[in-house]
């Protein structure tokens, strides 16, 4: 029995549109997982294995590195934005 692997040229399956939402919201640098949540219900856990069956493994390992650790993807590490200053009249 021989397992066939698919040929590079192979067309990549087509993903739904809120597969495709939520990829897009993890790769955006100003979108943090408690936001992602929030809009599709997806847990970071859960954003993190449809990432990893969705990306290629090098894409996949390229997006966890830039988002490790990174406090816009995290409300609470997030600082707070600086209060605006507005002229009194």
């Amino acid at each position: 029995m021989s397992i066939s692997t698919p040929s590079p040229d192979a067309p990549r399956p087509v993903l739904d549109a809120e597969t495709n939402l939520v990829i897009d919201l993890a790769w955006a640098d100003d979108v943090s997982f408690d936001e992602i949540k929030s809009r599709t219900g997806y847990t970071e856990g859960e954003v993190i294995k449809l990432m990893r069956r969705h990306l290629k493994p090098s894409s996949f390992r390229m997006w966890r590195k830039r988002v490790s650790g990174r406090a816009t993807k995290h409300l609470r590490k997030r600082h707070p934005a600086p209060p605006s200053f507005e002229a009194e009249e």
